[in-house]
């Protein structure tokens, strides 16, 4: 059992559900994202999304795409980000995943992403833009290494591929609450709790929402239909503010925010 899986069973026996921030790897440098890691963790985070930055990102809005573009510019490379979660891993008491383009992986080799991903402690890989027809190779790979391979569904994913992608998840489903990009959102759709709910019929795996999560009115409406919450574009726009203040006051504000969130959790 992945250590996604102990997370998701031990939340559910306990009727609780999971919060999951995103954060960027490398903006403004390595050195903040493992501190903003720890932060989450100790705020009360259930598990942690790290964006591996690239430079033509398919599904983020611009608060995210600007946070890979600051990372991009100061030579971030892969093997600086592995070498961080490998030394901040063990310091969390909470899974950590990757959010991470298909190319980097290909590039990368997708057996050596792997083993080097897992042996930084990641957990599991979210790879947006692989297909679900081209992924067994990468889940034969991933489920090797108890690294778990997470997929994404949408609202406009037509019913029939949805229930593909449910079968070949593993660790958890992340639902995209709205057709687009990242972003927040003052509403989210209505229908979006239906959506789920149907979601729920097709698959036992956890069901995790994304994509315009960004206040705890979102999260105390959204968490009855789901067993966790994304919360990405509003945390990597107050950590993108750490240029011009002091680093310990932008770590308490995320720290701040994260456990308002949290908070609103059942």
């Amino acid at each position: 059992m992945s250590s996604i899986d102990q997370l998701f069973a031990k939340l559910r026996s306990e009727n609780r559900k999971a919060l999951m921030p995103f954060i960027t790897a490398g903006d403004p440098d390595v050195a903040f994202t493992s501190a903003v890691l720890q932060e989450l963790v100790k705020r009360g985070a259930h598990m942690c999304e790290v964006g591996i930055p690239y430079s033509d990102p398919i599904a983020d809005g611009p608060v995210i795409q600007a946070s890979y573009t600051r990372a991009l510019e100061k030579k971030i490379k892969l093997r600086d980000i592995l070498t961080m979660l490998g030394e901040t891993t063990p310091k969390l008491a909470a899974p950590a995943v990757t959010m991470v383009s298909y190319a980097i992986v290909y590039r990368h080799g997708v057996e050596k992403y792997c083993d080097d991903a897992r042996a930084a402690g990641v957990a599991g890989l979210i790879v947006p833009d692989l297909p679900v027809e081209e992924s067994p190779q990468l889940l034969k790979i991933c489920s090797a290494r108890e690294l778990s391979l997470i997929q994404l569904v949408t609202p406009l994913t037509p019913r029939e591929r949805a229930i593909r992608i449910c079968e070949t998840s593993t660790g958890f489903v992340y639902y995209v609450s709205v057709a687009g990009i990242t972003g927040e959102r003052t509403q989210l759709p209505p229908e979006l709790a239906e959506n789920v709910a149907w979601l729920r019929q097709q698959t036992k795996l956890p069901i995790c929402i994304g994509f315009g999560v960004s206040q705890p009115e979102h999260v105390k409406l959204l968490a009855p239909a789901a067993d966790g919450l994304i919360v990405g574009s509003a945390i990597v726009r107050r950590i993108a503010t750490a240029a011009e203040r002091p680093r310990a006051e932008v770590l308490k504000e995320v720290g701040d925010y994260v456990e308002t969130l949290i908070k609103a959790l059942p």
